[in-house]
């Protein structure tokens, strides 16, 4: 009998996979991959959890995730193509499945290829060398909604940021940001958000933080989005550690 099919619903204690003599509701996933070992590894860590690939096929074949028998929830992409091949996909499974959210699995990722596969459709990249653990903990909160990135990446937004801003309070090198952040008209409220989403806490994290929902976060975010102008979280993420001083946000450290 085929496992019922429903929208995925966090167990908050799922720990390590469990195995069960009753198939557990499941999300409909896709493994796109063209790597037989990189496919066989997926398959195998993710049998036994909600995310177990119900089909798998390859960046080659044309209908990519129309043999699922219905609309995936869930896509996760082996990331080792070309990038331009690779983003080429991800806007093809974006037209043949556009509520599912699309995972991006790969070794490495610089900040051009995240910002370009966000503008696709990706919604989280996650590492070939995270653990087991980690992995299905990210498909998790993707599925909650969620944009999911390697620490690696958000180190290298923090990186970029120019270096006169590790040292906001001499001289006058802060003002120019301050002068952008004001021009913006955010909000004290909003600059506090802004300044959670460069060290790339998710709403949920915010929320406990500043005491506040969920949903009014998300509100939040929206106009923070607006008033910047960029498209998404990782670019305001980007925009933020080029302007916010050291300690223009709230901090998210729990």
């Amino acid at each position: 009998m085929a496992a019922q099919v429903i929208p995925y619903v966090p167990n908050p204690v799922l720990g390590a996979v469990q195995q069960s003599d009753h198939p557990e509701p499941t999300v409909t996933t896709v493994l796109v991959c063209d790597s037989a070992l990189l496919r066989i590894g997926c398959k195998d860590i993710l049998r036994g959890t909600p995310f177990a690939p119900g089909v798998t096929t390859s960046t080659g074949d044309p209908t990519l995730v129309q043999d699922a028998g219905s609309e995936p929830a869930l896509v996760v992409i082996e990331a080792s193509q070309n990038i331009r091949h690779l983003l080429e996909v991800v806007r093809q499974i974006r037209e043949q499945a556009p509520q599912a959210r699309i995972v991006v699995l790969g070794a490495q990722y610089d900040l051009d290829f995240v910002r370009l596969g966000h503008e696709a459709g990706v919604d989280g990249f996650c590492s070939t060398a995270s653990a087991p653990e980690v992995l299905i903990k990210s498909l998790e909160l993707v599925m909650l909604g969620e944009s999911v990135l390697p620490f690696g990446i958000v180190r290298s937004i923090m990186d970029e940021a120019p270096q006169n801003q590790a040292q906001p309070l001499q001289g006058n090198s802060a003002e120019p940001k301050l002068s952008e952040l004001t021009a913006c008209k955010l909000s004290a409220r909003e600059a506090q958000i802004l300044g959670c989403l460069r060290e790339g806490a998710p709403n949920k994290l915010i929320a406990r933080k500043l005491d506040i929902t969920e949903a009014t976060i998300k509100v939040h975010v929206k106009a923070i989005l607006r008033k910047i102008g960029v498209a998404n979280r990782t670019q305001a993420a980007m925009w933020a550690s080029q302007r916010l001083p050291n300690h223009g946000g709230a901090s998210v450290n729990v």
